[in-house]
């Protein structure tokens, strides 16, 4: 089988090329703009290109069985920088997709496209995207109804994915687990907000298990809903004297809701394997050990790198290195 994966040096792409270079009957390539990273050294077949050079993009998509689609500018501010350019990448490089590939498809889209809601929303709840961010992965969603295509709308990703790609530092359990290890305190502004949270290497799983498998339309992926406030508490179980601050001051981002995962347990056998606990043990080692160099680098957090770098790394063509 010959698997493309579009963004696959990411944060995500690096947990799921670890396993799928551990399976002899698949031929793998990696198609990335490096926008994040310096290099690839991965021992996987790469091709250095941005989503938007379809010219580029096109004899790839042609040699592959399977194309699972990665690549994005992920989160809510890094697409507010330039809502055009996040419309561009997000939305219409999946359109472009869907109308050039007519083999099977995973494609990842973010449980954020349900906005603030009550009550555990599952895949037929109404959405109610409130980003940019949302917006574009939802309508990207809807050029996929109709194809070999599987989208999976995840909870928010914490952990460590692989030896080699960037650790993103921006998403919470990885963030108030940096705070407690380097602070020794974290505060919670409200508290009260769920986050279905998921474990990086258990995206991977799930990607890898339905490679060539019937299963089509949209399955939300995530291991349990936590509070935010209950997290931090989670958090200190491994940092006993670490002091958490609450403020009931409203909280910047509005989201807030919890998701029902049972329709992909059912169907897909879908079985998360790493606790948020993993996930605080695993980004607790690097900071202590002092496996990551500079905490505060805006390499590790998707608004902060393209807000020092924007305009330059959004403009098109995306520069090499």
């Amino acid at each position: 089988m010959k698997i493309l994966v579009v963004g696959g040096a990411g944060y995500i792409g690096g947990a799921l090329t670890d396993l799928l270079m551990q399976q002899k009957d698949y031929s793998v390539r990696v198609y990335d703009a490096l926008l994040y990273e310096e290099s690839y050294r991965k021992p996987v077949d790469f091709v250095f290109g941005d989503i938007r050079d379809h010219e580029k993009l096109l004899p790839h998509l042609k040699w592959a069985d399977v194309v699972v689609w990665l690549a994005a500018l992920v989160g809510d501010g890094a697409c507010a920088l330039n809502p055009e350019v996040s419309v561009e990448v997000n939305q219409e490089s999946v359109r472009w997709l869907a109308d050039n590939f007519d083999r099977r498809i995973i494609y990842l889209s973010t449980c954020s496209v349900y906005g603030a809601q009550d009550g555990v929303l599952d895949e037929n709840s109404l959405t109610n995207p409130l980003s940019v961010y949302a917006v574009t992965k939802l309508a990207a969603e809807g050029y996929l109804k109709d194809k070999n295509a599987i989208i999976f709308r995840l909870g928010t990703i914490f952990g460590v994915g692989d030896l080699f790609s960037r650790v993103r530092l921006d998403l919470v359990v990885n963030i108030l687990t940096v705070r407690a290890a380097t602070k020794g305190e974290i505060t919670v502004f409200g508290g009260d907000q769920f986050r279905p949270l998921l474990h990086v290497r258990d995206v991977g799983h799930a990607i890898m298990e339905n490679l060539d498998t019937a299963h089509t339309g949209i399955y939300n992926l995530h291991r349990q809903n936590v509070r935010i406030v209950d997290l931090a508490y989670q958090v200190r179980n491994h940092f006993p004297d670490l002091v958490i601050h609450q403020t009931e001051m409203k909280f910047q981002d509005a989201r807030n809701y919890r998701v029902s995962s049972e329709k992909a347990r059912r169907e897909l056998g879908f079985a998360p394997r790493y606790s948020i606990d993993d996930g605080i043990m695993e980004v607790k080692e690097l900071v202590e050990n002092g496996r990551l160099k500079d905490l505060n680098s805006p390499r590790y957090a998707n608004h902060s790198f393209l807000e020092k770098y924007h305009p330059h790394l959004l403009s098109y063509p995306t520069p090499a290195g």
